[in-house]
């Protein structure tokens, strides 16, 4: 009788031990792209160690930083891999360079200025292994100053409109919605916020990766617009939450920062739109953007107006000699998520819509 008892517990042990083994969770590497960013590991970080997912390594990829960084990282948290760059890559060639080094399923891109909470890691995780199909997923992005209120860069899932404006559930130009839970669905969205962008690392790599020519600024949206034409979707998981200080590199404003963005956005959108539809659509483009421009330098931001034309030029200049240079889509025909076919500049300057569901879902 005890020897049957002691077989069945035996038995029991196995049993246990192969279901353990059955659900082993998935890889994930958190990458920490850094740049003279000593003062956000020493405050962030902490809450990233404390993440609960067990199966995650936590990486901070260095792109030549002058300031203290690697070595307050080597004292206070020698557990964490290091990847040096030899020259400061910016946001696109920085990941690029650093995740050639990296072997895991998921990536997590996740700013040095983001607050984590402990089980953010989990519900995003969950969602995109239960669906094979989508390449990118980002958690709801809650501002760091005002936690109650949605962060710039992402809030709760990117979209963009026919001209190539990005805007987000949660924000639209410069207003930030207050979160009242109105966003909490996990649904398809256009682009993901890059301060914490979950990624299919497959699909990373399938996509050719962000668009080194791109520096900074829009190449998460690129990204993202080349992984829907690709067949991959696009996800917002809001049961995750992050808190994001944001302008940490460059904050809002700065003329290098709005170079890059008009510069930016107009070779994104030559880049993945339908050949019949770039020309009418860049040209409006660029009409909007000189009369933005014109505005700043009336209202006495000489500063923004000599950015966005030399954006213009830069983008011209784009055409004729750097092409070859970017990462352009393998197809044009996959279905795009998270694209609303109106105009956002006429439906806030005009109609006076300030709300992303005032926008999408007001048709008048």
């Amino acid at each position: 009788m005890c020897f049957l008892i002691v077989l069945l517990a035996f038995q029991n042990l196995i049993f246990e031990n192969n279901f353990i083994q059955l659900i082993v969770l998935p890889k994930v590497a958190i990458v920490i792209l850094n740049w003279n960013g000593r003062k956000y590991l020493e405050q962030f970080l902490p809450f990233v160690v404390s993440s609960t997912y067990d199966n995650k390594e936590i990486i901070v990829a260095d792109n030549a930083s002058t300031d203290d960084s690697m070595d307050y990282l080597g004292q206070h948290y020698p557990q964490i891999r290091i990847i040096s760059l030899s020259q400061n890559y910016g946001f696109a060639k920085g990941y690029n360079e650093a995740l050639k080094q990296v072997q895991s399923e998921y990536y997590v891109l996740l700013n040095s200025d983001v607050e984590v909470t402990a089980n953010w890691i989990e519900p995003v995780i969950s969602l995109m292994d239960n669906d094979e199909t989508i390449g990118a997923a980002q958690p709801k992005i809650l501002s760091y100053h005002n936690k109650q209120f949605f962060e710039y860069a992402g809030a709760a899932g990117g979209w963009i409109d026919c001209l190539g404006y990005p805007f987000a559930r949660g924000r639209v130009f410069d207003v930030c919605e207050k979160d009242e839970h109105q966003y909490d669905d996990a649904a398809k969205i256009f682009w993901t916020g890059g301060a914490a962008m979950f990624i299919r690392a497959e699909a990373f790599h399938k996509a050719g990766g962000f668009d080194n020519y791109f520096f900074a600024h829009m190449e998460e949206i690129d990204l993202c617009w080349r992984l829907q034409l690709s067949g991959y979707s696009i996800y917002v998981c809001p049961q995750s939450i992050v808190y994001h200080v944001g302008g940490g590199t460059l904050p809002k404003g700065n003329s290098r920062k709005v170079f890059l963005n008009f510069r930016n956005n107009l070779i994104m959108l030559a880049k993945n739109l339908p050949f019949f539809q770039w020309f009418p659509k860049l040209a409006l483009r660029i009409f909007l953007d000189i009369l933005s421009a014109i505005k700043s330098l009336l209202s006495g931001d000489g500063a923004y107006f000599v950015a966005v034309f030399r954006a213009h030029l830069a983008f011209v200049y784009w055409i004729l000699f750097k092409r070859k240079e970017s990462v352009f889509p393998g197809n044009k025909r996959g279905i795009l998520n998270g694209w609303f076919a109106g105009s956002i500049v006429w439906k806030y300057f005009i109609k006076g819509r300030r709300t992303f569901a005032q926008i999408v879902q007001n048709k008048s």
